[in-house]
This record gives C-alpha cells, sequence and structure tokens, in this order.
C-alpha cells in the first residue's frame, strides 16, 4: 500500500535510498524488531532503491513518542540522532521510513541530522498517521 501511495504521486521523485527510523538498543531489544526496518525492506526492494538499515543511529534512549505529552515530544527526541555515514547522503534524496507518526517530532528531528550532514532532500515514508491533537 505504501508502494502503491508513493507511486501514485509522480511529482514526488524516488528517494536515492531509504533509511529506517532506529530504535533505542533497549527499546529494539524490548520489542524484539524494528517494525520501521521490517516496512522498509519490501519497500525498497519494490521501489528499487537501496536501503541503508544502519544509516542513522540513535544516540539517546528516549521514551517512547506515544507515552510522552504532546507538548514533551520536541524535548524528548532532541539530540536523539546521528548519521553513520554522512559520505552516503551527502547531495542525495534520503527516504525516511517509519510505522506511524504521531507528532511528526521524530521525524523532524531525523530529518534535520540527514541535512546537516547534507541530504539534498529527506522525505517522510510514514505507513499510518495518528489523528492530529487538537487543542480544547
Amino acid at each position: 500500500m505504501l508502494r502503491d501511495a508513493i507511486l501514485a504521486r509522480p511529482s514526488l521523485p524516488l528517494p536515492d535510498l531509504l533509511c529506517p527510523v532506529p530504535l533505542g538498543p533497549a527499546r529494539l531489544v524490548e520489542r524484539g524488531y524494528n517494525q520501521a526496518l521490517e516496512i522498509a525492506r519490501p519497500l525498497a526492494r519494490l521501489l528499487g532503491v537501496a536501503l541503508h538499515p544502519a544509516l542513522a543511529l540513535r544516540q539517546l534512549d528516549t521514551r517512547a513518542q506515544s507515552g510522552v505529552s504532546p507538548y514533551e515530544r520536541a524535548e524528548n527526541i532532541r539530540g536523539a540522532f546521528a548519521i553513520a555515514d554522512p559520505d552516503l547522503i551527502e547531495g542525495r534524496h534520503v527516504g525516511l521510513v517509519d510505522d506511524v507518526m504521531t507528532s511528526g517530532h521524530t521525524l523532524e528531528e531525523l530529518a534535520a541530522a540527514c541535512k546537516r550532514f547534507g541530504a539534498a532532500r529527506v522525505s517522510n515514508l510514514v505507513f499510518a498517521r495518528t489523528p492530529p491533537q487538537r487543542s480544547l
């Protein structure tokens, strides 16, 4: 479904490479797999795009964004990511893959890290989106 949604938008150029949002070590042990990587594997194959599962590193083991109040999410994820091989993304279009986007702060933080290391463009490719929080 994600592949079809991407291909249905011809104005969106395909990324040069895909990078799944990494989990922190504790979260990876707890879950046993990275759901973003499990989505990115077949997506890369179906799109004919290179997959780089270890490109982004989670250097801070943050709390899950879904368990943090909307007002704390940006601070919770700030500085959480590093890029393992900056030469790989310099001047390239990076597709970040995640399962669910809640507030967007995680993808925003990872995209900012990619851009700091020279990515020419970053696209967020997510399977699902939670409804935006509305102020009461």
